[in-house]
Order: structure tokens, then C-alpha cells, then sequence
């Protein structure tokens, strides 16, 4: 009846529990507010910067920023391909969906800029932008001062100098992936100095190496091996040849990553760390799988390496554990006669 009790007529029962509610339901305006957005995950606004690296989510294009012209952004990938978005978009930035906003220094020179001088330079950000294809080992300018080169290591570049001929010391890496890493990001200073990077295909070999090439004070080896953490065979490998006929000669450092590629910071492949591979599955394959790449075949894993190193522009997209050592290594096999 009216007035009683509520009656919970799906169960046919009588609910005590029941309160009469006097407020009007429909009291109050739904639509009123910002309805729309309600439950919609905001999309942050980053200042649109050079050289920022960017991707497009409905193509999988990514690239480096390089220009900004007629409210489309162009983008740079690792080959060099350029190709132009609307400002307006949305894009992936370290795996984060953003906008762009106001860039706070010009980006990009357009065709009537190009000869406004150094005024017309585009600011500073304009003027650091590497070459992102495997193997280059560009000089880029300084971020802040503009006018004086750097390398993609952050030494200053020696302008119209060609290399000098190879020095009888050498660096020796684990395999063609350590080479072509170090070639991208030291390869300028090291042509400078005379200093030739060779594969050992392997730290297991590194012995029998030795032996064949007979380090002496002015033929020094320095050796960049992977995970080189201690317990590990690397470390054995390491130590036996430190306290070997060649160790007053032989400088062998690591890095603790499990490969190469570790070094690469995950950021610059969309990631906040890289993936924990179990023992039971090869690394490389295991990456590959964890990040939903192709990687039946070795020209699978090849191909992996090759986008991995194409996000490679300066020391800045490496781990500073391989950094310190490529440096200590470098200073070991230039260090003048006494």
C-alpha cells in the first residue's frame, strides 16, 4: 500500500531495509558540467621540442622532429625518410599518447629562414640534429651555445681534419651489434684519433686473440665485453686475461647489461624498462617477442637491431654504464708514451 513499507517486488518480498527517499529524483540537471569529459583520460600537452622523437599512432611512423611549417610537423626517421603530420595530432612519445603545444625555441628552418643568418638559425635546439642511420657517426652542434660542433659523443668535433691513419693499438667488442653501436656514437672521435674497432665474435675467443695479435706498451688492446657482472663467464674470461702474459698491456671493462642492447635506454624504443627474458629463451629472440616484433629468423633479429640503433642519435640515448667504459677504453689505447 501507499505510505507503508517498500515492497521489493523482484523478490516478492518486504525489504525493512528500504528508506523512502523524499528528494526528487530528478531534481538536478545530468547534463550540467563538463559531462563530456567525464571519465575521458586526459591527454598531456608537451612543448613541441627539436629533435624530440615522436611517433604517429595510426601509422607506426616515427621519427625525429626537424621542422615546423604551415602547421604540419615533419618528422625524420633513422633512414632519413621525412614525412609531415598536422601540429593538431596526437602522438606517442616514449610509449606516452600526448599533444603538442607552443615550441619554446624556433624548430626547423623553412626555405625563407635558411639565409636569414645567424639570426635566422632557428635557435639552439635547431642546431642539434644526428644522423640516425646505422653506422653514422655525425657531428652535431652544441645544444646550448650554438656555432661549435660536438660529436654524438659530446666531444667538440675537429672540423676539416681527415681520420688519421690507424693506430697499432685497438678496441676489440664481443660481436658486429657492440660495433656498430660504438661506430654510431664514437666513430668521429675515433677516426680522429686513429683508433680502429674490431669483432671478437665472442668473448670466448678473446685468448686465442691475444695470443695472434701480441699486445705490447705501443700496440695496446682495450676490451668491451658484455655483462660483465661478477660470477658471470665474462667475468672468468676477463680476469684470467687481466692476470695473463697480456695483462700489462690489456684493459678488458664491461658493461653489467646482458647485450648491447640493454645500453640503448628503453625510453628511445617506447619502453620504461626492458623486458626480463627467462634463461630458457635466447635474448634477443626473447626482446623481440616481449615487444611483439618478428623474430623467427636471424634476418628477424638483424632487422630488430637496426630499429633499435636507428633511435640512437647522441651519448644521450645510451646507459651511462656503457658510456664510462667506451670512454675508459678510449683513454687507454690514446694514452701518449710516457
Amino acid at each position: 500500500m501507499v505510505g507503508e513499507r517498500p515492497v521489493d517486488v523482484v523478490r516478492g518480498r518486504v525489504d525493512s531495509t528500504l528508506v523512502r527517499v523524499d528528494d526528487d529524483q530528478y531534481g538536478s540537471d545530468v547534463l550540467s558540467g563538463d559531462w563530456r569529459s567525464r571519465g575521458v583520460k586526459k591527454v598531456r600537452q608537451v612543448p613541441l621540442e627539436r629533435d624530440m622523437v615522436l611517433e604517429d599512432p595510426a601509422t607506426g611512423w616515427a621519427g625525429a622532429v626537424v621542422r615546423l611549417e604551415a602547421g604540419n610537423v615533419e618528422l625524420e626517421d633513422w633512414k632519413g625518410r621525412r614525412r609531415a603530420f598536422p601540429f593538431s595530432g596526437q602522438f606517442l612519445l616514449e610509449g606516452e599518447l600526448v599533444t603538442l603545444g607552443r615550441p619554446t625555441a624556433p624548430v626547423g628552418r623553412g626555405p625563407r629562414a635558411a639565409g636569414a643568418g645567424a639570426a635566422g638559425a632557428a635557435g639552439s635546439l635547431a642546431s642539434v640534429h644526428a644522423d640516425w642511420r646505422p653506422g653514422a657517426a655525425p657531428a652535431v652542434r652544441q645544444a646550448s651555445g650554438g656555432g661549435r660542433l660536438r660529436t654524438a659523443s659530446g666531444s667538440f668535433a675537429v672540423e676539416a681534419q681527415r681520420a688519421r691513419v690507424a693506430l697499432p693499438s685497438r678496441i676489440m667488442v664481443e660481436g658486429k651489434h657492440d660495433a656498430e653501436l660504438v661506430e654510431k656514437v664514437w666513430g668521429a672521435d675515433l677516426r680522429v684519433e686513429g683508433v680502429v674497432v674490431e669483432e671478437l665474435s665472442g668473448v670466448d675467443n678473446l685468448a686465442d686473440v691475444l695470443d695472434e695479435f701480441r699486445p705490447t706498451r705501443e700496440r695496446r688492446v682495450g676490451v668491451l665485453v658484455d655483462h660483465l657482472v661478477p660470477g658471470s663467464k665474462e667475468s672468468r674470461f676477463a680476469s684470467a686475461v687481466m692476470n695473463g702474459k697480456w695483462g700489462a698491456h690489456v684493459l678488458v671493462v664491461g658493461h653489467p647489461f646482458v647485450d648491447v642492447w640493454q645500453s640503448v635506454k628503453p625510453a628511445r624504443v617506447g619502453l620504461t624498462a626492458w623486458p626480463t627474458i627467462p634463461r630458457s629463451i635466447e635474448w634477443k629472440q626473447g626482446i623481440c617477442q616481449a615487444l611483439g616484433w618478428p623474430h623467427a629468423e636471424q634476418a628477424d633479429i638483424a632487422r630488430a637491431w637496426q630499429r633499435i640503433l636507428g633511435q640512437v642519435r647522441t651519448f644521450a640515448d645510451l646507459e651511462p654504464e656503457l658510456l664510462g667504459r667506451v670512454e675508459e677504453l678510449i683513454d687507454f689505447v690514446t694514452e701518449p708514451r710516457a
